[in-house]
């Protein structure tokens, strides 16, 4: 199970020198989109690329013109929130185009990094995000989605394990797991915890990854989940595992002041 030193390297080696850290060790945080299909920012504009010192390093989702939803295990406070910038409205991540950097960042504190539980965190940003076709906010769940509701996660990252990232958006469909499978599946391994969500797919296939965390997962319209851990990519016998948004509301709403 990672810790919170570990997690720093292996991220910090992530930025660095454009590799991703093993997939293979338990429990990895998570991120990329496997199994998935070419779309556009206009068809997921709430999703953000969020960038530390210059480079894209998680995923992430428009609340309002001056706030992203994130994960909070993409953040590390001793950089300071100059260190981080969001990139909105584009299709192919990269480049200068629509970054605004941070100016706040608030990361939960009741997160836990051994265990990786209550996983969010807010990005406050020097200036508004102008809303169009390819950027709007979306809202939180009030609710956490049934067991086989059909769920999409979309982000940047490689398209399969150990595979290379992608430059284009990915978008795949996955379906909410039922919490007491997904703890089975996880015993001896995580905790799942009701601050966490599941969704895969039978057989495996689809799923989030590492190395694009905080990126969203949307049923019905609202934001249900935060890409945030799950072991290696896409296997049939482990879930990916996803911070419950419905859970953690009253926290990103109390804290948005």
């Amino acid at each position: 199970m990672y810790r919170s030193a570990f997690v720093l390297l292996a991220l910090m080696a992530t930025s660095a020198f454009g590799s991703v850290f093993n997939p293979r060790l338990i429990p990895a945080l998570d991120g990329r989109v496997v199994g998935g299909e070419d779309t556009t920012i206009e068809q997921f504009p709430y999703q953000v690329s969020v960038r530390m010192l210059g480079s894209h390093m998680c995923g992430g989702s428009i609340y309002n013109s001056r706030v992203v939803v994130t994960a909070a295990h993409c953040i590390f406070g001793f950089l300071g929130a100059s260190a981080y910038s969001i990139q909105y409205g584009v299709t192919r991540v990269g480049g200068n185009t629509n970054v605004i950097t941070a100016e706040r960042i608030i990361k939960n504190e009741n997160y836990d990094s051994g265990v990786i539980n209550n996983d969010v965190a807010l990005i406050f940003l020097s200036s508004d995000i102008p809303f169009g076709p390819t950027a709007q906010p979306i809202p939180l769940a009030t609710t956490e989605p049934e067991p086989n509701t059909i769920a999409v996660v979309s982000g940047w990252g490689a398209v399969q394990e150990d595979g290379a990232s992608a430059s284009i958006l990915q978008k795949v469909e996955v379906l909410v797991v039922d919490r007491g499978v997904c703890a089975n599946q996880y015993a001896g391994i995580n905790e799942i915890t009701n601050a966490m969500l599941c969704a895969a797919v039978e057989n495996g296939g689809k799923d989030a990854c590492q190395g694009d965390s905080g990126g969203p997962l949307v049923a019905n319209g609202e934001l249900v989940g935060i890409v945030s851990w799950g072991v290696g990519c896409a296997r049939a016998e482990f879930s990916g595992v996803y911070s419950n948004v419905a859970e953690l509301r009253s926290w990103i709403e109390d804290n948005l002041a």
